[in-house]
């Protein structure tokens, strides 16, 4: 192992330990809070962004299967922000359950990521996170698949290695929002595909999970939604306190009588 091979992996190591609580001012959270949205919104940004949140999507589906006992067959991701993860089970439950969790992944795990930001968890995460997207490799079945993944890991070996961890909260928090804008996102995208593309409803996951289980697509997608809130809702909770700390403006009386 050479000498950056062993910084890297003892950064890795020296992340799954607590650090010091950043401190996060209102004024540098709604900046934050800017950056996730530019990272998410915008076509030239998405076009990158978006395909952290297709791993993540699928990743989802993957970790969901292994917790049900199913085989993993592969995951195949392409540049369009589309992935598909096979699964085999004779378990009809157990399908539904992995199919499910494509969608609120990103928001959850963006949720998780903020929440490990704000409390000084941002080197656990960080490093839990490379391990993750290293071990995904046994995953991958095409060479795209293999290139957005490799892309992945090298991003996140230059956060683990040049970010000073002092700084790494600071940058889960606008990952962890950037994801959870994502969500929302790709939630729009899906209703769009059962609104108005109808041809491409093969590629929709609450139109399989209707087939499965003749539920309705439409309930499908309020799940996916009240997950995806109930995400956000985790992720406000830090927010919240930081925005509650700014000074409140009071409005003089006009026209009042003097004492």
């Amino acid at each position: 192992m050479t000498n950056a091979d062993e910084t890297w992996w003892n950064r890795i190591v020296a992340g799954f330990t607590h650090s010091p609580v950043p401190h996060v001012t209102g004024t540098e959270l709604a900046l934050v809070i800017l950056l996730a949205v530019a990272l998410s919104l915008p076509r030239v940004t998405w076009r990158y962004f978006g395909l952290l949140a297709t791993v993540t999507h699928e990743l989802g589906h993957a970790f969901a299967a292994l917790m049900t006992g199913q085989r993993l067959g592969g995951i195949h991701l392409r540049l369009d922000h589309s992935g598909t993860t096979t699964t085999f089970s004779r378990r009809p439950l157990a399908a539904v359950w992995s199919t499910f969790w494509g969608y609120p992944v990103p928001a959850v795990v963006g949720a998780a990521m903020v929440w490990s930001g704000f409390n000084g968890w941002g080197p656990a995460a960080m490093s839990l996170g490379t391990l993750i997207l290293l071990a995904s490799f046994l995953f991958i079945r095409n060479g795209i698949g293999l290139l957005i993944t490799a892309a992945a890991v090298l991003a996140a070996a230059l956060l683990v290695l040049f970010v000073p961890p002092e700084f790494n909260g600071h940058v889960m928090i606008v990952l962890g929002l950037a994801l959870l804008v994502a969500a929302v996102r790709d939630l729009g995208k899906l209703a769009n595909v059962h609104l108005k593309r109808r041809d491409r409803l093969a590629t929709s996951d609450a139109y399989l999970l209707s087939r499965a289980t003749r539920i309705p697509a439409v309930v499908w997608i309020v799940l996916f939604a009240a997950v995806v809130g109930a995400a956000w809702w985790v992720a406000w909770q830090p927010m919240s306190q930081v925005f509650a700390t700014l000074p409140s403006l009071t409005v003089p009386a006009v026209g009042g009588t003097p004492a």
